[in-house]
């Protein structure tokens, strides 16, 4: 996500403001986090994109498969998920074992009703897959698109805000 005029600002601001500003500055960028970390969640929940709740629950500050960094001095936020299916569950995949090549793959896990619980160390039960496309469900481009929105304005209310209090820069 680019913004224009944003190095500009952060070099006029690291000039200009004190140590309360940048404090101030970094509450409001964790407070943009946690308001994404939401978004991600309500999207997935919304596409019914997760059924174990480990891939809604990895979107979370302080999960151990969480991503949340923030840096004070470029002041970057980034957030993520290292459940390493969460790409396919947003893109889109194929069954297709892309080791092998095979046609068909053995999934361990097992069967709770009409359910199946994926489960790596299982060793006795699990599902043969077949070669089939699994549609993604675009939970992170949704979140994504409906986050910049939400951002941007808040982004151009603050800055104008700490402009004013910089001495009324408009």
């Amino acid at each position: 996500m680019k913004m224009k005029g944003f190095k500009q600002f952060m070099k006029q601001v690291e000039k200009a403001a004190d140590l309360e500003a940048k404090k101030e500055f970094k509450l409001w960028m964790e407070a943009s986090g946690m308001e994404f970390l939401e978004i991600i969640q309500d999207e997935i929940i919304r596409t019914e994109t997760v059924d174990t709740r480990r891939l809604l629950n990895s979107f979370n500050r302080g999960d151990n498969e969480g991503v949340w960094n923030i840096s004070e001095g470029g002041l970057t936020l980034e957030i993520g998920t290292n459940v390493m299916y969460a790409s396919f569950a947003n893109e889109g995949h194929t069954t297709v074992d892309l080791d092998s090549g095979k046609d068909r793959r053995w999934v361990p896990g097992r069967w709770k009703g009409d359910r199946f619980e994926y489960d790596p160390n299982e060793r006795k039960s699990g599902m043969l897959l077949k070669v089939k496309w699994v549609v993604g469900s675009g939970y992170w481009d949704n979140a994504m698109a409906i986050f910049e929105k939400i951002f941007e304005k808040s982004l151009e209310k603050r800055l104008q805000g700490w402009l004013d209090s910089l001495g009324g820069v408009r």
